[in-house]
């Protein structure tokens, strides 16, 4: 049934193209957003903002490690020593620290990936929106984003509106 009604469905999409190129031209683009983005200057200075949060990251992290190390060393050379109250206490502490540490990481990605998405957004909706103004702006019916792999095929009657995009955002490559 679901592949009769996605036959059905994509021959009223055909039929309804044909009839509509019958009274217009149809007008295709297509586009690779991912080269769009890194020639945005945006991108690099979002980049940049990024590596920087994730050294800091990493930092704390190897701090917290170094400072379970050190506790760790410290029981394991004085264990003989400690009466089974203070074995018992420390044991509890290296626990506790290493569960810290493990939900420092998790933590830690969570931030990091929620960073990425706050500095990466904007970015992407500024593209995004200069892609439509382009495709209203030249009577484009579909615009393409070759990059994610969805289009098999374009002919060379598509249109790559890189070149207006880029200047729509004011982009200026060699």
């Amino acid at each position: 049934m679901k592949k009769f009604l996605g036959l059905f469905l994509v021959g009223i999409f055909f039929t309804t193209t044909a009839l509509y190129a019958q009274k217009t031209e149809l007008k295709f683009g297509h586009i690779n957003s991912n080269e769009l983005l890194s020639l945005m200057p945006e991108r690099a200075t979002a980049t940049t903002q990024l590596q920087e949060y994730g050294q800091m990251l990493q930092k704390e992290m190897e701090a917290m490690q170094a400072e379970y190390q050190t506790k760790v060393n410290a029981y394991v050379e004085k264990q003989a020593t400690y009466s089974d109250l203070v074995k018992k206490s420390k044991e509890t502490e290296i626990q506790e620290m290493q569960r810290r540490i493990q939900d420092f990481q998790s933590t830690a990605q969570q931030d990091f990936q929620q960073k990425e998405t706050e500095l990466m957004q904007p970015i992407i909706d500024k593209a995004q929106a200069a892609i439509e103004k382009i495709g209203k702006e030249n009577g484009f019916i579909y615009i393409f984003d070759i990059s994610n792999g969805s289009v098999a095929y374009f002919s060379a009657q598509s249109t790559d509106i890189l070149p207006l995009v880029k200047k729509e955002l004011g982009i200026v490559t060699q």
